[in-house]
């Protein structure tokens, strides 16, 4: 049987595998993230590779996400920015799992120029993987965006990630929309289009909004304005995604380009956002650079 190694990324909500032969990806698997685990995390690994350790043990292991934070199995300490590939890869630590070797890659932390702090651990695997992905990305300045639970705007030159800053987006929402009376004063669910048609007007609004002054019209609109829940998420969206990019412009000011990696779904929205502030945006698919990056990872092994 011809060997094979297990590459993965363990972040907050999910642990995806994937085994690899001959540099292809022949298999892979799912489990739970570090923010739900059922038992340990080595015992959860053990699980999700049962079926591939039954064939022999892996030649390596190797892992990037939140798996190795303070919260995770063992906290492997960030690599500071400027970093690159090689720099971010010299930064792995180990822990065992029976008798195998288990890499567990870094985050990278930076500091803005007034000192206040900054880190990521999974999307560095992304942005490296881009960079492997399209070596255009590793020859002057890029701005690259990663939508997400919380979002990196993040600066790349010659090859290394140089700074970035994290946007609370995706957290804010959730938190908002779940946990909160805006999106339950309506009447019925409301449809796809509600949902659109409220993420395109949350949009308009924010290009001159307050964030704090505009929410409320997530509520106030389905009391006074016949607007269902589904347009009421859909504004949420639309506003704290159109006001993260507001803000992130000024820190940033890219020219007229950034590269957009991610979930297509998502990727698409703030290519919409992005586009009403005439940016052009190259969209990236998250998995594929993450699996690149994961594999550049290899190098080392």
């Amino acid at each position: 049987m011809m060997r094979y190694s297990v590459i993965g990324d363990w972040g907050t909500s999910r642990l995806r595998l994937f085994r690899i032969e001959a540099d292809k990806v022949v298999d892979r698997r799912e489990g739970p993230g570090i923010a739900a685990l059922p038992a340990p995390p080595e015992e959860v690994l053990r699980q999700a590779l049962a079926a591939w350790r039954g064939d022999g043990a892996p030649k390596a292991i190797r892992l990037c996400g939140m798996v190795g934070s303070r919260n995770g199995w063992i906290e492997v300490p960030y690599a500071d920015c400027p970093a690159d590939a090689r720099t971010w890869r010299a930064g792995a630590a180990s822990a065992m799992l029976d008798d195998d070797v288990v890499t567990i890659l870094p985050g990278l932390a930076c500091s803005d120029a007034a000192g206040v702090p900054d880190v990521m651990r999974g999307e560095e695997t992304q942005i490296f993987g881009a960079v492997a992905l399209d070596p255009a990305l590793g020859r002057g300045r890029h701005v690259l965006v990663l939508p997400g639970t919380h979002s990196k705007w993040v600066v790349v030159e010659d090859g290394h990630i140089v700074t970035f800053r994290t946007f609370l987006t995706g957290e804010l929402f959730a938190l908002l929309s779940d946990h909160s009376t805006l999106t339950r004063a309506g009447n019925g669910e409301g449809s796809d289009a509600d949902e659109a048609h409220g993420f395109a007007h949350g949009l308009a609004r924010a290009d001159s909004a307050i964030l704090l002054g505009a929410l409320f019209e997530a509520r106030s609109a389905q009391l006074r304005a016949d607007r269902s829940p589904a347009w009421a998420r859909g504004f949420l969206s639309g506003l704290i995604i159109g006001r993260e990019i507001g803000e992130a412009l000024d820190l940033f000011a890219p020219q007229d380009r950034v590269s957009l990696i991610g979930d297509p779904i998502l990727v698409e929205r703030y290519d919409q956002a992005m586009a009403r502030r005439g940016l052009i945006a190259n969209l990236l698919d998250g998995d594929r650079c993450a699996l690149a990056g994961l594999t550049l990872s290899e190098q080392d092994s």
